[in-house]
Formats: C-alpha cells, sequence, structure tokens
C-alpha cells in the first residue's frame, strides 16, 4: 500500500472520498454537529500543504429521486470555508462537464468539492462506469470517508481500481483502523465492552464476535430487555423482539462456557409512558410492572457498571444506556460517559464507537477525556462484527 505521508502531491489533483454526511438544521441548514469534517481537516491541510488540489467527493443524507435541495452539498460550504480558512469552488454535478472543467483548471492550493454523489443511483449501485467518469477528476484517489468504509459505492470502492499505483488512504481512515486494531489484537485486560441501543438485532453479530475477546460485556438500552425476558424476567411494556429471544438466551450460555461475563442493568429508571413529562421510578430490571417501560439503567447499575469500567484497562463502548436525548433518562449515559473518562484518566484505552454513543460523548462533555471517538457507526460496528470493509480493500488490494 502507498504511505500518505510519502507521496508526492505536488501539481497533483487529489480526488478525496470524504464522509461530510453532517446532521444540519431542517430549515436553516445550518451544521449542528461538524465533527466528521473537523476528523478530515488533517489530511485536507497535508495535501494543500505539500501543494496539492483537492476534489472533495462525499454523500449526504438518502436522497431516493436524484437531485434535491435539502440533501444538496452547497449547504455545508460556508461551514467548510470557515475551518479551512480558505475559499471552496463548488460543481452543481459530480460528474459531467461542469464537474470536468472546473477540476481541469484547479491550482495548488485549491478544493472544489463536488454535489452530492448520490444523486445518482450508480453510486450506490457501485456502478463502475459512473466510478471512472469520477476518476477522471483526478490523478490520485486517496480515501478518508471510514464512516462509508463499509459500502461498497463507486465512490468508495469501484473508484480505486482506476488508481492502480495512485490510492492511499487518508490521516482519519489510518487513525480508525489503528484505534479499532488496538481493541481486537493488543487488547490489554481486563477488556469490557459496552453494548447499548434499542435493539438486539442490530447488535446480535457485535456481541458474538466480541465473546471471542472480551471478558465483560456490559448490555445497557432497550436491547437489555428481550434479555431479561429471555431470561424469565417481567418487562412490562418495555421494548422487546420477541423473534430474538432465543438469540439472547443463546448468547448467554455461550458467554457463560467462554468464561466471558455478562452484566445486565439490575435496576432501570422506568416511566409509565415513552415522554420526557412520564412519571417515573426506580425498579428491579427483572420485575417491571405492566404498563411501566425501562428507559434508563438505574441508580444500583450505575455503580456496578462504574466499578467495572474502573477495573478495566480497554473499553469498547457502542450504544447508549437509555433514551438519552430526553433529559430525564440521560443520566445513566452520562454516567457511563463519566465513569469512562474516569477510567481513561486512569490509564485505560476507551475507543467510541460512532453514532449515538459518540453524540452521547460529545452532549456531556468528555470528547476530550476518551482515547479515541470514532466517526463511523456502522462501519466500526461491521469492522468489529469481522467483516471485511469494502473501502479499506480497495486501497489495499
Amino acid at each position: 500500500m502507498i504511505n500518505f505521508l510519502d507521496y508526492d502531491f505536488s501539481n497533483k489533483r487529489v480526488l478525496i472520498r470524504v464522509d461530510f454526511n453532517v446532521p444540519q438544521d431542517k430549515s436553516t441548514f445550518q451544521i449542528t454537529d461538524d465533527k466528521r469534517i473537523r476528523a478530515a481537516l488533517p489530511t485536507l491541510k497535508h495535501i494543500l500543504n505539500k501543494g496539492g488540489s483537492l476534489v472533495l467527493i462525499s454523500h449526504l443524507g438518502r436522497p431516493k429521486n436524484g437531485p434535491e435541495d435539502k440533501f444538496s452539498l452547497k449547504h455545508i460550504i460556508p461551514h467548510i470555508e470557515k475551518l479551512v480558512g480558505k475559499e471552496v469552488l463548488f460543481a452543481n454535478d459530480c460528474i459531467g462537464s461542469e464537474a470536468q472543467q472546473k477540476s481541469a483548471v484547479l491550482k495548488p492550493g485549491e478544493i472544489l468539492l463536488l454535489e452530492n454523489v448520490r444523486f445518482y443511483p450508480e453510486e450506490t449501485a457501485g456502478d463502475m462506469n459512473f466510478a471512472k467518469d469520477l476518476a477522471s477528476l483526478g490523478d490520485c484517489f486517496v480515501n478518508d470517508a471510514f464512516g462509508a468504509a463499509h459500502r461498497a459505492h463507486a465512490s468508495t470502492t469501484q473508484i480505486a481500481s482506476f488508481f492502480p499505483n495512485d490510492k492511499m488512504m487518508g490521516f482519519l481512515m489510518t487513525a480508525e483502523i489503528e484505534s479499532a486494531e488496538k481493541i481486537i489484537k493488543k487488547t490489554e485486560r481486563p477488556f469490557t465492552a459496552i453494548v447499548g441501543g434499542a435493539k438486539v438485532s442490530d447488535k446480535v453479530l457485535i456481541v458474538e464476535n466480541l465473546l471471542k475477546i472480551a471478558d465483560h460485556i456490559i448490555i445497557g438500552g432497550g436491547m437489555a430487555y428481550t434479555f431479561f425476558k429471555a431470561l424469565g424476567g417481567e418487562i412490562g411494556d418495555s421494548l422487546c423482539e420477541n423473534e430474538r429471544l432465543g438469540t439472547c438466551k443463546e448468547i448467554v450460555e455461550r458467554a457463560e462456557k467462554m468464561g466471558v461475563k455478562i452484566h445486565l442493568p439490575i435496576d432501570s429508571k422506568i416511566a409509565n409512558k415513552f415522554a420526557s413529562d412520564a412519571q417515573t421510578r426506580n425498579q428491579k430490571s427483572a420485575a417491571i410492572p405492566e404498563g411501566w417501560m425501562g428507559l434508563d439503567i438505574g441508580a444500583e447499575t450505575i455503580k456496578s457498571f462504574t466499578k467495572i469500567l474502573m477495573n478495566s484497562k480497554t473499553i469498547l463502548w457502542n450504544g447508549p444506556m437509555g433514551v438519552f436525548e430526553m433529559d430525564a433518562f440521560a443520566h445513566g449515559t452520562k454516567s457511563i460517559a463519566e465513569a469512562v473518562a474516569e477510567a481513561t484518566k486512569n490509564g485505560a484505552y476507551s475507543l467510541i464507537g460512532g453514532g449515538d454513543s459518540a453524540a452521547a460523548v460529545q452532549k456531556f462533555g468528555f470528547v476530550s477525556q476518551v482515547s479515541y471517538v470514532s466517526t463511523g457507526g456502522g462501519a466500526l460496528l461491521e469492522y468489529f462484527e469481522g467483516k471485511e470493509l469494502p473501502g479499506i480493500s480497495a486501497i489495499l488490494n
């Protein structure tokens, strides 16, 4: 693989796949969380400092019917300009004559942003001709979009084949892989994985893979109640995937055989409805009455989970402990964030999976107090599930 640091970018138009799929305010288009753009800055600045020009490729959202203004990347240009401190040119299509003309006259140090590649169904279909059209806009290819590395799309995967000797990963992609590998291959023990979120079905594969490497698996969030029901508990109106009861039972049995300790919430903060103004009380998680639902972990659980984390040397966190978007049910997730930060301060290595966990760490102000916050939710999950990520394979092979 070509080393990004050693590559000569001078006078080259560098096609770079970034992940600028950022959340925006629906009415003003203001970016509400720019961490994905910030994370790409070291790669962008390195190329510019080495005399290259940038042709930025990204998607935004999931447009279904071709070009739509609300999915246009033009709205994020002012924010990118503020962060890079330079003018950003825009092509109102990602292929075609305007993209060709604007990329052809790019001078070293200039930046061109192409329109959303997902305006074309050929992008998600991994169409080779579409990839070829994109490839014609640059002299080399850098993939720095870890958040989209699990997609076999034209701009993440097929495009690399047109640059057999000029394709590489940027700093962000490399850092993401290194942080995941540190957990998978250089695990300092005890290793605790925290797996949360609403659905067991979303996390089955990662939990099964973690059984091979973790010492402790903490399970929180809505998915915990499917486990409780599988083990014979009463969960009231809590979230439950009945079709996954057998899976949960199997996971618990396998963990026991493998010597992995699975920790479920001892108690929960329960509510009489799914709303921030609901009546709430603390209750044992396996004895929730009808008409009530578990929406956060309880005080006893926080104490117990914190103790496990404080004794850990490696921590992976993927998924919140409750409905942290509502302040009434945010305490559990915030407390776990505090415990992970404290354990990190004491020398543990902590990797925060993208998506909701990253949003939670950001919301509660702990980003700088953990070892690494991933920019890829689905991509990181698939990496830990042991799957090959097409965006990475395309660069390595």
